[in-house]
């Protein structure tokens, strides 16, 4: 039986066909899927692949259309291929037409998309490096072609009053570091740490210096009016190198003393104390509205050189004090040196409750916890339970909200001094145990 070469040559065009169908999938799947940051990083490293597939992100709209003008071209031409070899075959009649069609589904469905774009799930950085050249190469070719297509589909869609112009959301990579945070956090591949550093960088915009600030109750004043000898005495007590100088009120902050300054001081004057001329070496202070963001903040901090400001409202009142370490602590967490007091404020109980002290921050608590209260309407969580309870409450009081239990321990005049917090499935594990 002697075979028709043009059998022959219709099988071998559409296996071409099914392969480079198969081509223009798997180059979809991983440059869609690849990693923009391992790419860029790839690109700065010298990766000339790498270079191309950023370049053909850049325009995903001429992409997406070139590959898929590609794919659809070629399959529809397989299929009639196909069709026309098994009507040639077995003759023209509606069961081989099904025959093909079923025939021509499958192997497009098995070799020409789900498998080239499984393996391109699968090694999505490696294949778009591979798949980048040709690719480019189509886009070119097939570019006029695509753009007449765009146009007509807007044209089309613009009659239905749909609108395509593409907003630029600069809040988009944010939130996709954040949803990679917390993707990691589920998996359980990204460390706590890890976790709260990259959070606390990411927050530096969001978080004004009066999230973070020492308030002015808290802050360790020296009146700039008291004898030499006392205010070195007074420094010497306390664990800051930076301390602020008030005249008369105490919100009256005329100067900050720096401790290197002081000792200096100390050294020209030959260690006598009452010889020491203060206000000659205390520095300007420097006041910032309470609005500012932490990330304004820091770049300041940086560009002036300065490691401490005074926080003030709209009205020009002392509102607390902000330094670069507080800033700095968003990121990393708590710094103690061998000077600081360290008072956390938060004693985890053997019944799963944490007792709090009022003051504490809430994000510090949420930090240290693992847990995640609202920080948005109060700073610290005295402030959150009053926010909800929309009142002062008294001891021995209890609230509920946001998935914990809220008890107020102690209370000194309008003040929360102390509370106790119960994760809800801990209080419900507690219950449980006791029937």
């Amino acid at each position: 039986m002697t075979i028709d070469p043009t059998v022959i040559v219709t099988a071998i065009s559409v296996a071409v066909l099914i392969a480079m169908s198969a081509f223009y999938s798997a180059a979809e799947t991983s440059i869609t899927s690849s990693s923009r940051a391992r790419m860029f990083q790839l690109e700065k490293d010298g990766d000339r692949a790498a270079a191309r597939v950023n370049r053909l992100i850049q325009n995903p709209d001429r992409l997406i259309g070139s590959l898929l003008l590609g794919n659809n071209f070629l399959n529809t031409l397989a299929g009639a291929l196909t069709t026309a070899l098994l009507v040639q075959l077995f003759g023209q009649a509606p069961t081989t037409i099904a025959i093909a069609t079923a025939l021509v589904t499958a192997i497009v469905l098995i070799f020409a998309e789900v498998m080239p774009k499984t393996f391109a799930f699968s090694y999505p950085e490696t294949t778009a490096r591979w798949v980048s050249l040709p690719v480019q190469w189509s886009v070119t070719l097939l570019s006029p072609i695509v753009t007449a297509v765009r146009w007509i589909v807007r044209a089309t869609l613009q009659i239905f009053g749909v609108k395509l112009d593409r907003v630029t959301d600069e809040d988009a990579t944010m939130e996709e570091i954040r949803g990679a945070i917390e993707l990691g956090k589920h998996e359980g591949s990204v460390e706590k740490s890890d976790r709260d550093r990259v959070a606390g960088v990411l927050d530096l915009e969001e978080l004004d210096v009066s999230d973070v600030m020492i308030h002015r109750k808290n802050m360790k004043t020296i009146d700039v009016e008291l004898p030499s000898r006392e205010i070195v005495m007074q420094v010497l007590q306390t664990q800051h190198s930076r301390l602020p100088l008030y005249e008369g009120d105490q919100e009256n902050i005329v100067g900050i003393l720096h401790a290197k300054d002081l000792l200096q001081a100390i050294a020209d004057a030959q260690g006598d104390l009452d010889a020491i001329d203060l206000k000659a070496i205390i520095r300007q202070p420097w006041f910032v509205p309470d609005t500012t963001t932490l990330k304004e903040q820091l770049e300041e901090f940086l560009k002036r050189r300065s490691h401490v400001a005074c926080v003030v409202d709209e009205y020009g009142a002392l509102q607390g004090l902000v330094t670069l370490e507080d800033i700095l602590e968003e990121i990393v967490g708590d710094i103690v040196d061998e000077h600081d007091i360290a008072i956390q404020g938060v004693r985890p109980q053997p019944d799963g409750s944490v007792n709090v002290d009022g003051a504490v921050p809430i994000r510090d608590l949420n930090r240290a916890m693992d847990w995640d209260l609202p920080d948005e309407e109060a700073v610290t969580i005295a402030g959150l339970v009053i926010h909800e309870a929309q009142a002062i409450p008294d001891p021995g009081q209890r609230f509920a909200f946001h998935g914990y239990r809220f008890q107020i321990l102690r209370k000194h005049r309008n003040q929360i001094l102390a509370i106790r917090i119960t994760p809800e499935v801990a209080s419900d594990k507690d219950e449980a145990g006791r029937k």
